[in-house]
């Protein structure tokens, strides 16, 4: 038996290890920092021996040797190994690529946010101090790498997850400037620092900046969208701008790669779509819901740093408390964990990162459930090691085991992925960092123990984990005992007889044989040797994993939504009475067939063909509700109302096709909405127009063709009346200043235009500009008689148009001069004295004007009233008599012509878009519902359907609480269950969230 503890090797020993730990001391060093002691030249050279290698995912070496010398790769495979290396067995280990994280802050601190700001005092300007950029979340000048300082413990944590390089930087601002390579090794900052300028950060989150604007997302878009345009000109070095750091800043990290951390899957669209307008290619950060999209994620051809921060099962234990859970909310927790594999089976480019997770021990289960749903082990390994260092353009320094590359590499028990396996070291730069060192020789096996006096001999079996083995006495009764292990220490005792004392007995562990001294069970000293007799081989007694029972996609992702999109088809509805809001008016008994999405023919008795068929006997079919003024589908703030002029904000940018109101007003006979920035502001942003094509992304919901629009307000919200004492800075505070922001506005924008080539393109600007050139069109929030004459003034003056007076309660006043003017009004039906410049609003408003000859409609600014716009149009009736059919026009052809759309909808009229509603009853009437509503020719809504809908709401729900309670009673953490909250928008919302309301969970999202 070979004795470890002889002097002789304990030295020998010894001077290995120092000899090796001043090498690598040495190898760390840096020229110019002097050496507080005796310099060592020599280099640290490692030779891991016997191992299963896994150089890259997929690629894998037997019984393989790997060499590193000074923090490098030497050589991976069957070579010779160098006399001067140290030699470590890894027989039964496996090695892995240390783990790369593309998106982290590690080593950075928070950015502390100052004062000020929205509902403090106003701040125009950036507030740092410098030769940078007016806005102060722009911050492309900031560089991690000045900014990083190592942080001994939060390496720690990320190396005993398997990590060894990460990609830092600090996450605050919408420009966020660079971040920097660094790995996890316990070294000088100047040593970890592998790449100084690795990346360009983005986000929509203007983190710490005190100033106002932006905010809403609108304005952070933007922001971005002309902040590219100002460093594009910024290239020419206009003496007028002098020195901009942050413009520079912007363009000196254009060739790295650029990052862009999304909260939404929406988000992630649109930080593509910003870089498609620029020739940029984002890498996004993901949120974790983009699952729920793939068909738009592989359309981005962006790669993708995925999270696996996946949401606790929320505590439904209290019906009460769970009635308030939304369904998408329980869903989400459900499929989270399929978002990796949903990348992988769309063949998208895409790495794993910890971040978001609240405690990185969790990081390896989190792994461990994609890849039980539905991720492969080799991608989940490719995205943490090779596909992450190439997303980032580090494949040459780390990612996999390659000669010449860093020497980062994990040595582990087994397959990296299975549960039970250890994580015994992480190399970082060629030093070790122990992870857990029990269990790194697996002693676990049959062993042969002889006493001695007396040559009494016993079988042994080892079991339990190379970690924490256990023993037993193998004997005609198998008994348990005890084994500890410590480094070479061994203490070992069991009985020899059931119920009996116990030997107990200590010494050493050589490498096949351990020896030492004890006491038997009658007290006497004995000696002993154990030799190892046959290694344990564990019978696999484990069920294998039943992949997880999952519930449908839906699209929308709610309660409502399809789990297939719905197709065009070809429809004859038969025997309807049809309000054709048309020369023609209303036709009894009358057939219209719909093919290819447009109204093909108008008549009675037509043949159907291959159409489905309607019975619309006994009912009223009218053409689809169009809602001139909504706010509806708007993500993340309805105003950007922190300056007086911001023409260049688009509502475009942030539409939201999971907004339920859609659905909503679909039931109400809505097909289309125009959705409009708020009133917060004198010019405030550009409109976008909808077809409510429930279930559709962004793009697909926007009326394609149709003219562009703008948002302008008077009174006392873009005076600031109601926003408080301290909103008493922003320009204009007067109904005088109203006009004077208009004026100098065009003025500027007139000027603007005459500029000539090499100009810097303002989009602020821009919009004013096409409104100059009747290219876009104003819809313009009004109240008062005074107000109104002034902005017709001031578009006389600068000769253009007003298109649309909207609210106008004081249009019954200056209907003449509007007519005049060409100016159409988007009116209420019966709102007055909410406030005190509506004090004479009347009932009889949109009567007067119509009979004036103002083409008027009456709309909605409400999510909720948007759904009865029929109820709406019919109080025409009772406030000046007008007559049925024109006042089905108030909704319907009316706000087509205000919106330039009458050519193709609001009106059944062959050749126009089938956009219809069939109602049970006289569509004015409070008793009718709308049964089908059509948007081009596609059945959006259908009551029939809304009730199996409902009824799949409840089932879906029942199912998910079952499961979340069966999680809670295996002991899985549980989050609180919170109510839902789902934001609704009118013209006044400051903020994004002003306006919420609980939503019930049995009935809603």
């Amino acid at each position: 038996m070979s004795n470890f503890f002889s002097p002789r090797k304990r030295l020998s020993h010894l001077c290995l290890l120092l000899s090796g730990l001043l090498a690598g001391s040495y190898a760390s060093a840096q020229e110019t920092f002097p050496v507080n002691g005796i310099a060592d030249p020599r280099e640290g050279c490692y030779a891991f021996v016997k191992a299963t290698i896994v150089k890259s995912a997929g690629n894998v070496l037997n019984n393989a040797s790997l060499v590193i010398r000074n923090g490098r790769i030497v050589s991976v495979g069957n070579g010779p190994v160098p006399k001067d290396a140290v030699v470590i067995d890894c027989g039964g280990k496996y090695i892995y690529p240390s783990f790369v994280d593309a998106y982290s802050d590690y080593g950075t601190q928070p950015a502390k946010k100052a004062g000020g700001g929205y509902r403090g005092e106003p701040q125009f300007l950036s507030a740092t101090k410098g030769a940078y950029g007016w806005n102060q979340a722009v911050k492309s000048e900031i560089n991690a790498a000045t900014l990083f300082q190592i942080d001994g413990t939060a390496a720690e944590s990320l190396r005993n997850i398997g990590f060894g390089t990460v990609l830092t930087h600090q996450q605050d601002g919408i420009a966020r400037g660079t971040g920097v390579l660094v790995t996890l090794a316990d070294d000088r900052e100047n040593k970890v620092l592998i790449k100084e300028k690795a990346s360009a950060q983005f986000s929509f989150d203007k983190g710490s900046s005190s100033q106002n604007y932006p905010s809403s997302l609108m304005g952070s878009i933007a922001l971005l969208r002309q902040t590219f345009l100002d460093a594009q000109w910024y290239q020419s070095h206009p003496a007028k701008e002098g020195t901009n750091l942050t413009l520079q800043a912007w363009n000196d990290s254009r060739t790295l790669p650029q990052i862009f951390d999304v909260q939404d899957k929406w988000d992630a669209l649109r930080a593509d779509k910003i870089g498609d307008e620029f020739g940029v290619q984002y890498i996004i950060k993901a949120s974790g819901n983009e699952y729920q999209r793939m068909p738009e994620m592989v359309a981005t051809k962006a790669s993708f740093i995925l999270p696996l921060n996946f949401p606790q099962p929320i505590d439904v234990e209290d019906p009460n408390d769970a009635r308030f859970v939304a369904l998408s909310d329980m869903k989400h927790w459900e499929l989270a964990p399929t978002e990796a594999a949903a990348f992988e089976k769309a063949n998208i480019p895409f790495c794993i990162t910890a971040a978001g997770l609240k405690d990185l021990k969790q990081f390896l289960g989190a792994v461990r459930k994609s890849i039980e749903y539905g991720l492969s082990e080799q991608k989940a390994l490719d995205a943490l090691t090779l596909s992450a260092a190439r997303i980032i353009k580090a494949d040459d320094l780390v990612g996999s085991l390659e000669p010449g590359k860093l020497a980062n590499f994990l040595v582990t028990s087994g397959a990296i992925f299975n549960e039970n396996t250890v994580l015994f070291q992480n190399w970082v730069q060629g030093k070790k960092y122990i992870i857990k060192d029990e269990g790194w020789k697996d002693v676990r096996g049959t062993y042969t123990l002889t006493l001695t006096p007396g040559n009494t001999k016993y079988t042994l079996l080892l079991k339990g984990t190379a970690a924490t083995p256990t023993l037993s006495l193998l004997q005609q009764d198998t008994l348990a005992g005890s084994i500890t292990i410590n480094d070479k220490l061994i203490k070992i005792a069991f009985p020899i007889k059931k119920g009996g004392a116990q030997l107990r007995l200590s010494g050493v562990a050589g490498t096949n044989e351990w020896s030492g001294t004890g006491l038997d069970t009658a007290g006497k000293w004995v000696k002993w040797n154990a030799t190892f007799s046959a290694a344990y081989t564990k019978q696999d007694t484990a069920k294998p994993k039943t992949a997880p029972q999952l519930g449908n996609m839906y699209y929308p992702f709610n309660g409502y939504g399809w789990e297939a999109l719905p197709k065009q088809q070809d429809i004859l509805i038969k025997n309807a009475t049809v309000w054709t809001s048309e020369k023609e008016g209303k036709l009894e008994n009358t057939d219209v067939l719909v093919r290819n999405g447009k109204i093909a023919q108008i008549g009675k008795n037509l043949p159907a063909g291959n159409a489905r068929v309607i019975d619309g006997t006994g009912k009223h079919l009218t053409a689809g509700i169009i809602d001139e003024h909504s706010h509806i589908a708007i993500s993340k703030g309805v105003n950007e109302g922190t300056q007086s002029v911001t023409s260049e904000v688009r509502i475009a940018d942030v539409v939201n096709p999971d907004d339920v109101n859609i659905y909503r007003q679909l039931s109400g006979g809505v097909t289309a909405s125009h959705l409009l920035h708020g009133s917060a502001n004198t010019i405030g942003g550009q409109s976008q127009l909808i077809k409510l094509r429930w279930g559709a992304d962004a793009e697909e919901l926007k009326f394609a063709g149709s003219d562009p629009f703008i948002k302008f307000a008077l009174g006392e919200n873009v005076k600031q009346s109601n926003w408080g004492e301290r909103q008493r800075e922003r320009f204009p505070q007067t109904r005088m200043g109203v006009e004077q922001v208009l004026t100098d506005a065009f003025t500027r924008a007139r000027d603007y235009e005459k500029e000539g080539a090499g100009k810097r393109r303002d989009l602020e600007l821009d919009a004013l500009v096409e409104i100059l050139n009747s290219k876009r069109f104003i819809t313009c929030h009004s109240y008062v008689q005074s107000e109104i004459n002034m902005l017709l003034h001031v578009a006389d003056t600068f000769h253009f148009r007003i298109n649309t007076f909207t609210h106008i309660l004081e249009g019954y006043k200056v209907a003449d001069k509007m007519k005049q003017h060409g100016a159409g009004a988007g009116t209420f039906a019966d709102w007055w004295a909410y406030k005190m410049e509506v004090q004479d609003a009347i009932p009889y408003n949109a009567t007067i004007m119509q009979r004036v000859g103002v083409n008027v409609a009456i709309n909605s600014d409400d999510a909720e009233m948007a759904r009865r716009l029929n109820q709406e149009a019919a109080k025409s009736i009772k406030y000046g008599d007008m007559t049925e059919e024109e006042a089905l026009k108030l909704v319907t052809i009316n706000p087509a012509r205000l919106l330039h759309v009458a050519e193709r909808t609001g009106s059944i009229k062959t050749g126009k878009d089938a956009d219809l509603v069939l109602w049970n009853d006289n569509p004015l009437s409070i008793y009718a519902k709308a049964e089908k509503t059509l948007v081009d020719g596609i059945v959006y809504f259908d009551r029939e359907k809304d009730l199996e809908l409902r009824q799949r709401i409840s089932a879906e729900r029942n199912r998910l609480v079952l499961k979340m309670l069966g999680e809670k009673k295996k002991g899985t953490p549980t989050q609180k269950a919170a109510a839902t909250r789902e934001e609704m928008y009118h013209c006044e919302d400051l903020q994004a969230g002003h306006q919420q309301r609980l939503t019930d969970g049995n009935n809603e999202l």
